[in-house]
């Protein structure tokens, strides 16, 4: 196992300088003598409140749903779990893809893409919502731990490797460097459907990105990214089989096979073909059809569980041993290589994808309950914006009470509703209904 890759002064630096902890007991060594940084920063956010609500977000379906449904949180742990194995083996540092595992998804809003989608409208006013760019809001403004010289939040003060290696899209909406977005109207710049970091936020990316390559991630945010793929596919296809939603017979059906091949493509990417070809290296899979037959005995729960385990095992090797044959077979890290991952392999891990998603969104009830999540959004921030400041938590609050413009107190406003959880803003819906039904 590869082991060592070796982190620059400008990797572990960090935005604000922090005075030494004093409240250790006499004779013992400092903090960092102790601990790596990127130990720290994991610790960082493993013992973030931003974190601990995605316990109350929606994964692909509601926390509320289910006996063992799993959350935003047990997603993001078991995608850390991932990223931190394959780290192990390219030699990069094992913490850092571990932190970018569980932070990767720490931005989403409430009710998951169903409640970005909401924030977006309801933030056009501020230039719009996106979960990636409100990862690194979290991560250097609103979560409590740091505050700048000014007084102001400054968030989680993580090192620069971990704010890059948690940044999935390392560019904003119109900013060069990423993938160039189609032309908006009258020939202005488009926006990019996924960035990560809103316009405001730009100065703060540049710090991140000081050194990196325009437009390229590092290692570790690449595998941070195919852990969450890997895991979203494995995983969810396995809550769905539990659930009564999923069948995997569907590998084995030619005709609805190639219907959701083809709604594949357009969510995930991906060539109908090759995916439909993907399915069957599936099915041929012992563990597969072991799986696949189902029937509510310990042994099919346990055929399941060897199914999530060797699939997971299958895309993570692959992963490795292409990255290793092209990358060589030193320590990798940062921006030393890039994760290779075959195209076979990634069109297995895309059907799985589009089985455990496309069956569960194309359901008329939760069609239903997702309109009527939106409609929940909108009211709890038309509430919030009307309120004011008051009803804010304490870092969007500064952040409305110093801001410029209205764009700016919509955009701590949004915040605000973005950190929340489900059962949250499901009590503060409530009041707000009672408080209306009060005064008609």
């Amino acid at each position: 196992m590869a082991r060592g890759y070796e982190y620059g002064a400008a990797d572990v630096e960090r935005r604000i300088e922090e005075p030494a902890k004093g409240s250790l007991p006499a004779g013992a060594p400092p903090a960092p003598m102790r601990r790596s940084a990127f130990a720290r920063d994991r610790a960082r956010v493993l013992h973030s409140a931003a974190l601990r609500r995605l316990a109350d977000k929606t994964q692909v379906v509601g926390p509320g749903e289910g006996d063992i449904p799993r959350t935003r949180l047990t997603h993001s742990l078991e995608v850390a779990q991932i990223s931190r194995g394959i780290a192990e083996e390219l030699g990069a540092d094992p913490d850092l893809a571990e932190l970018a595992g569980l932070t990767h998804d720490i931005g989403h809003p409430p009710y998951g893409h169903n409640g970005e989608r909401a924030l977006d409208e309801i933030a056009a006013g501020c230039g719009g919502f996106e979960g990636n760019a409100q990862t690194l809001r979290i991560l250097v403004r609103l979560e409590p731990k740091v505050l700048g010289p000014d007084g102001a939040p400054a968030g989680l003060n993580l090192t620069r490797a971990a704010l890059d290696a948690a940044c999935k899209y390392p560019w904003t909406p119109t900013s060069p460097g990423g993938p160039t977005p189609p032309p908006g109207p009258d020939g202005a710049p488009g926006r990019r459907g996924k960035y990560g970091a809103y316009p405001e936020d730009a100065g703060l990316l540049d710090w991140v990105r000081r050194g990196a390559p325009a437009g390229r991630r590092c290692l570790e945010a690449q595998i941070m990214d195919w852990s969450d793929d890997v895991a979203y596919s494995v995983h969810d296809v396995e809550d769905g089989i539990v659930s009564g939603r999923v069948d995997l017979g569907v590998l084995w059906d030619t005709v609805e096979l190639a219907a959701l091949a083809d709604k594949g493509s357009r969510a995930f990417g991906g060539d109908p073909a090759e995916l439909v070809e993907a399915a069957g290296r599936l099915a041929s899979l012992p563990v597969v059809c072991a799986a696949a037959e189902g029937g509510g005995t310990p042994a099919a729960a346990t055929a399941l569980k060897r199914m999530t385990s060797e699939l997971v095992g299958r895309f993570v090797t692959a992963s490795v041993a292409e990255t290793r044959r092209l990358g060589g077979p030193g320590p990798l890290g940062r921006y030393a290589a890039d994760l290779a991952v075959p195209a076979p392999i990634v069109a297995e891990v895309t059907i799985l994808k589009a089985i455990a998603v496309l069956y569960v969104m194309d359901q008329p009830r939760h069609l239903r309950r997702q309109a009527r999540d939106r409609e929940r959004l909108h009211r709890v921030a038309g509430y919030l914006l009307e309120a004011g400041p008051a009803a804010l938590d304490p870092m969007p609050r500064w952040l409305y009470e110093h801001a410029e413009d209205d764009a700016g107190r919509l955009r701590a406003v949004v915040d605000h509703v973005a950190s929340m959880t489900e059962s949250r803003v499901e009590r503060l819906d409530r009041r707000i209904a009672d408080v209306s039904a009060a005064r008609a």
